[in-house]
C-alpha cells in the first residue's frame, strides 16, 4: 500500500483502521506538503471511496485530525478521509507573517497568478490534481468515488472545487463556508494579492458567482452556526441560499441554532456529514 515517494511520518490504530500522517515533495507548490489519511478497516484488495476535507484559515492538517471526530463514522461507512494542509510552507515561501488571513495557512485554494506567489501558491492544482494522484498511489482508494468537504476557507474551497468539477465529486458539504469571497473582506484581500485587481479572474473562486454563471451540483449540504461571529461580514450564507434558489438548484442549507465557528460545532455534525456523503459514495 505504501508509495516510495511518500514519507509516512506517523501511524496510529483507531476504530479498527489506521490514521496516517504523511508528507511528500509537491510538484505543484514546490514545497514539502503534509497531509493526513484515515484508512478504515477493510478487506484485502478492496477499493474504498475517498472524502477530502479542506481546512480553514490558520489551520494545518492537524486541526481536523485531532479535533474533527470523524474516524468512527468513516470506519462504519468504509470511507478514506484525506485532510491536506491549507497552503505551502517553508522558509522560501512568501508570507505576511503579521496577517493571519493571508499567506501561510491562508492559501484560499487558488492558483496564484501574481508575483511573488505564483510559484508556491498553487493549492487549486494541488487539491484537484496532485493530491488525488498521491492518494491513489499509496492507499486503497477508488478514484471513481470521490467527495469533498471543508470548513470556512476550506468550505469555500470545497464548494468551488466541487462546482468546477461536478462530474468528479459525488457530493459536496461545508461547515461555515465563505460562500462569496469576492464580496467579503477575507476574499477581497486574498484575491487582490494572489490574483491581481482584475475581478473577472476572481469569479472561478466564488461559489455564488459560479452558480450564477451556470455551475450546478445535485448534492450540496451546508451547516452554519447562528452564533458564528463571522457570519454577517465574511461568510454570508444567505447569498448561497439565494443563488441556489434562483438557479433552481437543490441545496440543503441548515442554520444550527447557537453554534459558533469552532471545532465544537464541526465535531457535533461531522458524523452526520460523513453519513450523508456515504449515501452518495456507497449507495
Amino acid at each position: 500500500m505504501h508509495s516510495a515517494s511518500i514519507s509516512f511520518d506517523s501511524q496510529n490504530r483507531a476504530h479498527g483502521g489506521t490514521q496516517y500522517v504523511c508528507s511528500h515533495a509537491s510538484r505543484e507548490t514546490g514545497t514539502e506538503m503534509t497531509f493526513s489519511v484515515f484508512v478504515p478497516p477493510h478487506d484485502t484488495g478492496a477499493k474504498l471511496p475517498v472524502l477530502y476535507y479542506l481546512s480553514g484559515l490558520t489551520c494545518t492538517h492537524a486541526n481536523v485530525t485531532e479535533k474533527g471526530e470523524y474516524r468512527a463514522a468513516c470506519a462504519e461507512a468504509g470511507i478514506i478521509f484525506v485532510a491536506p494542509d491549507t497552503s505551502p510552507r517553508g522558509p522560501d515561501v512568501p508570507d505576511a507573517e503579521d496577517e493571519y488571513d493571508f499567506g501561510k495557512g491562508a492559501g484560499f485554494y487558488v492558483d496564484a497568478t501574481r508575483e511573488p506567489y505564483t510559484t508556491n501558491y498553487r493549492m487549486r492544482s494541488y487539491i484537484e490534481d496532485e493530491l488525488p494522484e498521491v492518494t491513489a498511489s499509496a492507499f486503497p482508494a477508488d478514484m471513481a468515488r470521490q467527495s469533498i468537504m471543508g470548513h470556512s476557507m476550506g468550505g469555500h474551497g470545497a464548494l468551488t472545487i466541487g462546482l468546477r468539477n461536478a462530474e468528479r465529486y459525488r457530493s459536496i458539504s461545508a461547515f461555515s463556508p465563505i460562500v462569496a469571497p469576492t464580496q467579503a473582506p477575507w476574499g477581497e484581500k486574498a484575491f487582490s494579492r494572489y490574483l491581481g485587481e482584475d475581478r473577472s479572474g476572481w469569479q472561478q473562486y466564488d461559489a455564488v458567482s459560479l452558480i450564477d454563471g451556470g455551475a450546478r451540483h445535485d448534492h450540496i449540504l451546508v451547516d452554519q452556526g447562528t452564533a458564528d461571529d463571522f457570519l454577517k461580514e465574511e461568510l454570508k450564507t444567505g447569498l448561497l441560499a439565494l443563488a441556489a434558489k434562483k438557479a433552481g438548484m437543490d441545496a440543503t442549507i441548515r442554520m444550527q441554532e447557537g453554534y459558533d465557528h469552532s471545532y465544537f460545532f464541526i465535531s457535533t455534525f461531522m458524523a452526520d456529514h460523513i453519513r450523508w456523503h456515504a449515501e452518495r459514495l456507497t449507495g
